[in-house]
């Protein structure tokens, strides 16, 4: 194997695999994650190279932070299970001085009485319903699971997702959302994952099956299905967030009896996903997971933990990338690691030292404490020929899923 540097990122290529293309420190990938990087780039129909991002780590498969091209097929592990998983964000016209803690307090309890967190769902659909349309004849996970998807409409969800008020550079307050296609995506990821196995056995795939990594044609009726059925789910998922921005703005409007309140459009990006796109002059099949598009101009939302800042980026439209940038800045440790390891008082301290209200309150909660991430700001200047910083965007109260 040899490897070399150039400005932000470094790049290794072993015997008969595709070059690796890394925008992160030499030597701090875990093994976990370089052993998967591995096998991505030794897979028959992978294109050009691999581009990992700065808040690569191991996921299931293939890293979370990193994106692979493909020729003539698609692989849902390269999707994830949260498809169309992602953020949005909105800017209002309330000056920060405006919203102080016990506004925060309010509104936070507010937000919490309307929009399920965690495993829960609505008792009820809401009346206001902007449920994606889909036609029954390609579905055959989304025909199965509409019902419970309509009442999964506008919850956030678990894990790392989040509802954030945050103060912008800007001088206004924004608000941010991360979450994505809850049950229904993972419903339609493990079902075309089975099917795409048992196919792969049945050819005789030259990819092991231990890679986790298992395809489908495009050209074939189940890589047909899932890309139609991985599309709905995107779109879901964006409804989803918009449900809850929708439902946010007007919790704040309530709660803050401010006349005439604006809010900016939403800027809102997937990164859980797989589209057809043109790079190196070939129509390739793009997987990003974790990972954002960043094309020349697009506007992007990188966040950071609940403890530190987050950005809204331009992007660059880097080549080598994929035009593509980090969705956040990553895990520096496991869940289970980041509860046996890390210190209650002293998060919890960290953040109260900061005057966020926060959502740490045992030792579960460690998980998502800001010193289970990496650093945004190296995360940030690791991607600097990917993205633009636009707007710096600091935490003041946040939900977790």
């Amino acid at each position: 194997m040899y490897s070399f540097k150039q400005k932000n990122k470094y790049s290794f290529k072993q015997e008969n695999k595709l070059p690796v293309h890394a925008w992160i420190k030499e030597g701090t990938i875990e093994e976990g994650a370089l052993k998967q990087i591995e096998n991505l780039a030794s897979l028959p129909f992978a294109f050009k190279h691999i581009a990992i991002m700065p808040d690569c780590h191991q996921g299931y498969g293939m890293p979370i932070g990193s994106v692979l091209a493909t020729e003539g097929v698609i692989v849902p592990n390269a999707v994830g299970v949260d498809i169309g998983c992602g953020m949005c964000a909105s800017p209002t016209n309330i000056p920060i001085s405006y919203m102080d803690s016990e506004t925060l307090k309010l509104l936070m309890g507010e937000i919490r009485k309307k929009i399920p967190v965690g495993f829960a769902h609505r008792e009820e659909v809401l009346e206001y319903n902007i449920m994606p349309p889909f036609s029954r004849d390609f579905s055959c996970v989304i025909t199965s699971e509409f019902d419970n998807a309509l009442k999964s409409l506008g919850t956030l969800g678990g894990g790392n997702h989040f509802i954030e008020i945050q103060s912008g550079s800007d001088g206004f307050i924004w608000v941010m959302i991360h979450s994505g296609s809850r049950n229904l995506g993972k419903k339609v990821a493990d079902h075309y994952n089975k099917i795409a196995k048992n196919l792969n056995e049945i050819w005789h795939s030259k990819v092991p099956s231990e890679f986790d990594l298992a395809f489908l044609p495009l050209d074939c009726i189940e890589g047909i299905k899932y890309m139609k059925e991985m599309e709905y789910c995107v779109e879901f998922a964006k409804a989803n967030r918009k449900t809850m921005m929708d439902i946010i703005m007007e919790s704040i409007a309530d709660c803050l009896c401010f006349t005439n309140l604006h809010y900016g459009p939403c800027i809102d990006i997937a990164h859980n996903y797989a589209r057809m796109e043109n790079h190196f002059d070939a129509n390739v099949m793009v997987h990003r997971k974790g990972a954002t598009s960043a094309k020349a101009g697009e506007i992007g939302i990188i966040p950071g933990s609940q403890g530190t800042a987050s950005y809204i980026v331009r992007g660059k439209g880097n080549l080598v990338s994929f035009q593509s940038c980090s969705h956040g800045a990553g895990r520096c440790m496991g869940r289970k690691e980041a509860i046996r390891t890390l210190d209650l008082k002293a998060e919890i301290k960290r953040l109260d030292d900061l005057g966020i209200i926060h959502a740490i309150r045992n030792s579960k909660d460690l998980e998502e404490a800001p010193s289970a991430y990496k650093d945004i700001v190296e995360v940030m200047e690791f991607q600097k020929d990917l993205v633009d910083i636009i707007f710096e965007l600091k935490p003041l109260a946040v939900i977790k899923g």
